[in-house]
């Protein structure tokens, strides 16, 4: 592992792990005690990671960019029995921690000056301590919660077991054919799926993990070729940014190949991607939290699937259903069904929503006398005969207008398209006529002093889309980038709420 001028081996890791495990153990904690660890991109934050699951307790990652109400939402929700954290995250949280009562320890990964009246009690980072034995776990234990975004109410914990962590990671290197050669530049944040994913892989390859805290894209580019990076790992907003920008030249360039989930990457993206790094493979996946990762297109398929998110991972079977469970055939719009050991125990502490996510698998045969629990995604997706799958748009997401349901992905190929925007998000606002009327909310192109260009815009829609999927309304956004959720995502409702909310006169 690589943190800018740390390096560490994995025997210098795993020494570090066993400290940290024997620490945890002598403050008393329990089998399946929760351990939060709020921390940015670095070392420690990986070593409590498997220090937490060695002891035979469950990690709670906490965005290193959430503010302290959300954070004593997180730690008060699962009952944060101890959490891992540093001197000035400490002071940051103020007073949060006094209102957690679950919490019995800090520890502190600094040199430890201890605060004065600390509640919890705070401890040092590392002191020589005698090796205790490890709770026992099996494979179906709890591991790690996971909290998403938050975009609709509280974060929800997705509750993740050891078995999850491991086959995710088997499923993923496999088909990245990772090997102890990769060296793997880790961006995205480690509380979102995809971010962890990255270090697990690494790890189970005994590939090379690269952190990276990065404020601007440019240093993912001058990481990559100062650390001979292979392989890389981006949500669309990411790509967007990484795409307009200039790459080492393709002879020397070490990138063996990037992948994309958290959304569809933009056609003109991935060509602008193809064009600047030819050597590299791009994977295009789709995953949701609750089943850890779903599909994936081979990069041999990309000319010849445009548009699609391929086929299921290994280790995971994907169905394509109706409204009453029973399978769509091709081309039918459905929704995506993902069974397997990839599938999550369930939201913590919310048995409503675990309930609407986490139902019984559809199409199994009736003498089985065990109900299989499956995700049911609440995405929309179409197979085709070849039973490749095709995004049509989340539930929440898809805009109903005039009769029609209509994917905002589709409209917003069509505006990346014209090369007049660098980002662009289409929602559906209420209209007492068409039930809701289509709008975008767009920032001009990078680099340039040029305004939204407007009726480039219209022009484009009205030449490639039906009448009925044209934006009535386009709105500038002043921020570039959008506003992010914690996971690097646009915030479609927090954009929306800010440039179409309330209507224009």
């Amino acid at each position: 592992m690589v943190y800018r001028e740390t390096r560490l081996n994995y025997g210098e890791l795993a020494e570090e792990v066993y400290q940290i495990t024997a620490r945890l153990l002598q403050l008393g904690l329990q089998r399946l005690d929760r351990v939060a660890v709020y921390l940015e991109k670095r070392p420690e934050t990986v070593s409590s990671f498997f220090s937490i699951s060695h002891a035979g307790a469950v990690f709670v990652p906490v965005n290193p960019i959430l503010k302290p109400d959300q954070i004593a939402h997180i730690l008060n929700d699962c009952q944060v029995r101890f959490l891992i954290t540093s001197a000035p995250r400490l002071e940051a949280m103020g007073d949060i921690l006094s209102h957690c009562p679950a919490l019995t320890a800090t520890i502190l990964v600094d040199p430890f000056q201890p605060p004065a009246m600390a509640h919890p009690p705070c401890h040092p980072w590392k002191i020589t301590a005698p090796a205790l034995p490890s709770h026992r776990t099996i494979p179906t234990d709890m591991a790690a919660i996971l909290y998403t975004s938050g975009s609709t109410g509280k974060p929800k914990g997705v509750v993740l077991s050891h078995l999850n962590l491991v086959t995710g990671a088997k499923s993923v290197a496999r088909y990245l054919e990772l090997t102890q050669e990769d060296r793997l530049l880790s961006v995205l944040p480690l509380s979102f799926d995809y971010g962890l994913n990255q270090i697990t892989t690494a790890f189970l390859s005994g590939a090379c993990a690269v952190l990276l805290n990065h404020l601007l894209p440019l240093d993912i580019i001058k990481e990559i070729r100062r650390e001979s990076i292979t392989g890389l790992a981006a949500v669309p907003p990411l790509w967007i940014q990484l795409s307009s920008l200039t790459w080492p030249d393709p002879e020397t360039c070490t990138l063996r190949y990037y992948t994309n989930s958290g959304g569809a990457m933009p056609e003109r993206t991935l060509e602008l991607l193809r064009r600047k790094l030819p050597r590299a493979r791009p994977y295009l996946m789709y995953g949701l939290t609750e089943a850890f990762r779903s599909t994936y297109l081979p990069p041999e398929e990309v000319d010849r699937r445009p548009g699609s998110i391929g086929k299921a991972i290994p280790y995971a079977e994907i169905l394509v259903v109706r409204e009453d469970g029973t399978p769509c055939v091709a081309h039918e719009p459905g929704e995506l069904v993902h069974r397997g050991p990839l599938v999550a125990l369930g939201y913590w502490n919310d048995p409503d929503k675990t309930a609407e996510r986490f139902k019984p698998a559809p199409s199994l045969p009736a003498q089985l006398m065990l109900t299989e629990i499956a995700v049911w995604s609440g995405d929309t997706v179409r197979r085709d005969e070849d039973g490749f799958l095709y995004f049509v748009g989340r539930r929440d997401e898809m805009i109903k207008t005039s009769g029609y349901r209509v994917s905002p992905t589709e409209i917003e190929e069509v505006v990346y398209a014209t090369g007049c925007v660098d980002e662009v998000i289409a929602v559906g606002l209420p209209d007492p006529i068409l039930g809701q009327s289509i709008a975008l909310v767009a920032t001009p192109p990078k680099g340039t002093d040029t305004p939204l260009n407007e009726a480039e815009i219209l022009r484009a829609c009205q030449r490639s889309l039906p009448a009925f999927m044209v934006p009535q309304r386009i709105a500038c956004c002043r921020e570039s980038p959008m506003p992010r959720n914690n996971n690097g995502k646009i915030d479609r409702k927090r954009v929306t709420a800010l440039y179409l909310d309330p209507p224009a006169a």
